[in-house]
């Protein structure tokens, strides 16, 4: 039975020691905390400060969609009869012959994040609107301590666990020149819809970036500038508005067969292979393109040609502010020549940084770390410790470096998390297999 006990004004929670927390609940770990409800040995608990399941909410555009298939659920690839399944919500909701007439794979973003919610809303082990403050590791009761602040409360909790579980996501990258500047004009695009009048009232709008968020972002100022005359402009470092790699033997790397060929290299292989394949995970859906051009095209009949300027190849350099304006001055990676323009309004799609929260940082020491002050992970998805205890440290999608492209997929979710389960009760609770692809990745031993 729980029984609790107040220090000052921290409540401690007694006799209720967890197997595993999970700091944070995105996609993967609100996808390890469905594929544990049903297993009754594992007393888990996961914990977001959010107030409810939140997935990108800033990029939730309409007629956008996730760019994996349905499949890619929280559960499916693991068990496909879970009752979390999306299917399941489809049948909850009474969408199945509406999806079944769809005929559509990969399915709306906005419905994605609904169903996650869904899920959410039906797992105990969930708790919403509270901030894992501080952690710290207790030698003699060998436990984790984890520090909770109730932000709706504004009250305080400590809880003891074994194991834990990092899944608190990504946070948006600035590049360098950005940083300083402070300004409602300039933004990350997970903002964008919480800025979307920001653009609308701009004469100018320039989008930097060339992946999937940038191309959807940059579709939806399209289809609105006829209605508000804005220019637009979209210029990437990157050497063209590229498509993501969708091939069937392509996406093969996305399995469980190359994180194992993966994670035998060494670490500098490794390094060097993973800036070569930026398109696996970084490039632009087909069908996004497809939209882009057919819209230009459309608009562009009759001499009406769109008032857009598409660059690739483009560095931004400098940002200088110049009458409530932005001067940006670039240089072309292959001309190496500059090449400046002035703008109102700056939407950067630069991408994401895998985040090291700050509660950890009296854990640290007992972290070891790689020579680019990256966690040094295990193939089971564990960390090395400096300290030999039986407790671990899991982390959810901080792992690119070591265990290749497929760490931040949505299709592998289930994969790490079955991995992560097996490991916490010493058993097969979801069997993973080996060989799932046709190819062969390295040089069969």
């Amino acid at each position: 039975m729980q029984t609790s006990a107040f220090y000052g004004e921290m409540e401690v929670m007694e006799n209720d020691v967890y197997d595993v927390i999970g700091v944070g609940i995105g996609p993967f770990n609100l996808g390890l905390a469905a594929l544990l409800e049903p297993v009754t040995e594992i007393k888990s608990l996961f914990i977001e400060q959010k107030t409810k399941f939140e997935w990108h909410p800033g990029l939730l555009i309409a007629g956008s969609s996730i760019q994996v298939p349905f499949l890619a659920d929280l559960v499916t690839m693991a068990e496909p009869c879970s009752q979390f399944s999306f299917l399941s919500y489809l049948k909850a909701k009474s969408r199945l012959y509406q999806f079944y007439f769809w005929e559509e794979f990969h399915i709306p973003r906005r419905e994605y994040n609904h169903y996650c919610q869904w899920v959410a809303e039906h797992l105990s082990s969930c708790c919403f609107g509270q901030r894992v403050q501080a952690i710290s590791w207790q030698e003699e009761s060998q436990l984790f301590e984890v520090e909770i602040k109730d932000v709706k409360h504004n009250t305080s909790l400590i809880y003891h666990c074994k194991n834990l579980v990092l899944g608190v996501g990504s946070a948006p990258q600035i590049p360098a020149c950005f940083q300083d500047i402070k300004s409602e004009h300039i933004f990350h695009s997970a903002e964008f819809l919480h800025r979307r009048e920001i653009p609308r009232k701009s004469k100018s709008v320039t989008v930097i970036g060339s992946g999937q968020s940038a191309a959807e972002i940059f579709y939806e100022l399209l289809q609105e500038q006829e209605n508000y005359q804005y220019e637009i402009n979209w210029c990437t470092r990157s050497s063209g508005f590229l498509p993501m790699e969708y091939s069937k033997l392509g996406l093969e790397h996305f399995s469980p067969d190359y994180i194992h060929y993966f994670y035998s290299l060494s670490p500098q292989k490794r390094d060097d292979l993973i800036k070569k394949q930026d398109l696996l995970y970084k490039g632009i859906s087909i069908s996004t393109i497809s939209k882009i051009y057919d819209l230009l095209y459309e608009r562009s009949v009759a001499d009406n040609y769109p008032n857009i300027k598409l660059i690739s190849g483009v560095e931004v350099k400098e940002v200088e502010t110049i009458n409530n304006r932005y001067r940006l001055s670039y240089r072309h990676s292959h001309q190496d020549e500059p090449f400046s323009h002035e703008t109102d309004c700056i939407i950067l799609a630069t991408g994401y940084r895998h985040a090291i929260p700050d509660c950890i940082a009296n854990i640290r020491d007992l972290m070891q770390w790689d020579e680019k002050g990256r966690y040094q992970v295990n193939f089971d998805y564990h960390l090395g410790l400096t300290k030999d205890i039986p407790n671990r440290i899991f982390v959810q999608n901080a792992e690119l470096h070591t265990h290749g492209v497929g760490a931040p997929d949505l299709g592998l979710g289930c994969y790490r998390n079955s991995v992560i389960i097996n490991t916490l009760t010493g058993k097969t609770v979801y069997p993973v297999k080996r060989q799932n692809v046709f190819q062969q990745f390295g040089i069969a031993a």
